[in-house]
């Protein structure tokens, strides 16, 4: 059995703490003075039992007090709505209750409650006499007597300030105060509005006098999850997990993720999106490494002669009069015409032999030697032919470049052109889009070849999960119900005698609804804190509740098996009795015995005679069990 109690003992504190934790505020009562100078009840008799006289022994004084809804008539015969109290004996006749301390009374009285404050209560308060031990003038214990009783009706705000009253009968008066007041994390007239403070994944807010969230600086929603980005990041490219940060998605770059990154290799271009390379005036080519205005940015053509590009890195001179050659290097002879001879015309008129190397015939780089045949070109690395203009190709083989890229010769080098989505001197890297978070509300990034895939968590689509989807769009409210979208859900506000999550429901007694019925339908989504506080209560609460359950019943059946036992032990004992007093009874009857030893076969020693004896001395005498 003490097993039993401990299970018994534990239910009551963990339903006693479970009403705490659930209840949204208290209503207090505080019973400061009981005065009854007389020592008399509400009829007038003394507490004593005395009808006349002054009375000689003092009243034992206890309280009950009876919480419930608002009455215009107070019932003292029906339920207590919100609870009861019942005090052990506090005083006698005159009681102090502000320094009362004892064992099972605690001062004020609370009565905890877990709905809406409805700001009107009626309170009954009663003073009896416990009159458990025999009065003076030896008479019988007769209970309990009533002393006083106040019953009131009030309305009652929320807040934290007392309010005192005074009860006055014919024989008697109270001095009391009361109040309502939230419980820790709730607000409002009625304690109704749940908000606990919190800096957290769930969460970063403080909670106003009003019971609102005010978020906290640097974040921003409802529960105040999103953080504010640095001021200036663009919303389209770049996104944060904490205040005052910018984290630019795959193809930006820049404090503010406004600057999106070029083509890997681009030199002189640059881009308007992610992995372009638009090349800038006066180049071309895939990585705009190819000059195309030659003639500004090097000026080949001497004497005055006019330069026009033809081409990548090409070009080609107009020489004025009196000069010819690729860039216009050579003067012409006296009437224009073109000298055969070796020999150059000088001022003096002399010819001196023709240098060769005076017209620059070694191309890209390469140094002229002039020889007794003409000249010579000693070429620079990665050039060859007999004027260097051969550049040598410098790619190894087809395989150099990996994932489908293509070799670009340079000079005494070369280098790999990547296919989109590969980087790197061989091509050999892929680029990896998901390491810049392209994915946002929670979406899990996916690297493709030139690409990338969100995997969006419910509620959310589009390339980067940005788009919230709308459940109202296909109208699930019906009956002019008014649709609001949530995050993975919808909550339908509806219309006056319609309820339930679509407002499909008919009300039968409307006037007892209230005149909207709002329903929440998020299939799949996150619990919020206070549902996970409720769950985490109830997972505790029911495996207790059925352990206390089952120890009840095996405690039953023990009980059950314990009398079964009992009873079977009376009727063996009455069963016993019985066949004594049958046996001695029949001690009374007459006896015949009948010897038959002689009838046996091969029988001995008495022959076959037949003996009768009549046992007259065996009468029962009187017994008594």
């Amino acid at each position: 059995m003490n097993g039993a109690n401990m299970f018994w003992s534990s239910s009551i504190v963990i339903i006693t703490i479970l009403s705490e934790i659930l209840c949204s505020g208290v209503f207090e009562l505080r019973l400061k003075s009981f005065s009854n100078d007389f020592g008399k009840d509400n009829l007038g008799q003394c507490c004593s039992g005395e009808r006349t006289g002054p009375c000689r022994a003092p009243c034992r004084t206890s309280f009950r007090v009876c919480l419930k809804h608002y009455q215009a008539q107070i019932d003292t015969t029906s339920g207590c709505t919100f609870g009861d109290v019942v005090t052990p004996v506090l005083g006698a006749n005159n009681v102090d209750l502000d320094d009362t301390v004892l064992k099972g009374f605690s001062n004020p009285i609370r009565f905890p409650f877990d709905f809406t404050w409805p700001g009107t209560f009626s309170l009954i308060v009663e003073a009896w006499h416990d009159t458990n031990s025999t009065s003076d003038n030896g008479a019988s214990p007769r209970g309990k007597t009533l002393i006083s009783r106040l019953t009131t009706q009030r309305w009652l705000d929320v807040g934290s300030s007392w309010t005192e009253d005074e009860h006055k009968s014919a024989h008697s008066s109270m001095l009391y105060e009361y109040r309502v007041t939230c419980d820790p994390h709730y607000y409002g007239n009625g304690c109704a509005s749940l908000c606990r403070p919190r800096d957290d994944s769930f969460g970063h807010y403080t909670c106003s006098q009003s019971g609102d969230r005010k978020c906290l600086p640097g974040w921003t929603g409802d529960y105040c999850t999103k953080a504010k980005c640095l001021p200036g990041c663009d919303e389209q490219h770049g996104h944060c997990n904490k205040p005052d940060e910018c984290l630019c998605s795959s193809g930006w770059k820049g404090k503010l993720c406004d600057q999106c990154e070029r083509y890997p290799g681009c030199l002189h271009g640059s881009c308007h999106k992610p992995w372009e390379c638009l090349c800038d005036e006066g180049w071309g080519g895939l990585f705009c490494n190819q000059d195309l205005n030659y003639c500004t940015n090097h000026k080949p053509c001497k004497n005055g002669g006019t330069c026009f590009n033809t081409g990548q890195g090409s070009y080609t001179c107009t020489c004025p009069p009196g000069f010819n050659g690729t860039d216009c290097e050579n003067k012409l002879h006296r009437g224009g015409a073109t000298s055969k001879s070796p020999c150059d015309e000088n001022e003096s008129g002399l010819c001196k032999p023709l240098d060769q190397c005076s017209s620059r015939p070694c191309l890209n780089g390469g140094s002229c030697t002039a020889t007794d045949t003409g000249f010579s070109c000693s070429c620079p690395i990665g050039f060859q032919g007999s004027q260097c203009e051969e550049n040598i190709n410098d790619c190894p083989d087809v395989n150099s470049c990996q994932n489908g890229g293509s070799c670009v010769d340079l000079v005494n080098d070369y280098k790999c052109q990547c296919v989109p989505g590969f980087v790197g001197p061989r091509c050999d890297v892929k680029v990896a889009y998901c390491l810049a978070k392209p994915c946002a509300n929670g979406g899990v990034c996916e690297d493709l070849v030139n690409d990338f895939i969100c995997r969006c968590k419910p509620g959310f689509s589009g390339k980067d999960c940005s788009n919230d989807i709308d459940e109202c769009a296909s109208n699930p409210c019906a009956n002019a119900g008014v649709c609001q979208d949530l995050i993975n859900g919808f909550k339908c506000e509806c219309s006056p005698g319609w309820h339930g999550a679509t407002c499909q429901e008919d009300i039968a007694n409307p006037g007892n609804m209230s005149r909207h019925v709002s329903v929440r339908v998020e299939p799949d989504s996150g619990l919020n804190p206070e549902h996970v506080i409720v769950i985490s209560t109830l997972s505790i609460a029911i495996p207790l509740v059925v352990l206390v359950a089952v120890s009840v019943v095996f405690c039953a059946k023990l009980r059950r098996k314990q009398e079964q036992r009992r009873a079977d032990d009376e009727a063996r004992a009455q069963n016993e009795q019985n066949a004594v007093h049958s046996h001695v009874v029949k001690l009374g009857d007459t006896h015949m015995i009948k010897n038959t030893w002689g009838q046996q076969g091969g029988g001995g020693g008495g022959g076959g005679k037949k003996v009768e004896t009549n046992n007259d001395l065996c009468y029962a005498k009187s017994y008594y069990i």
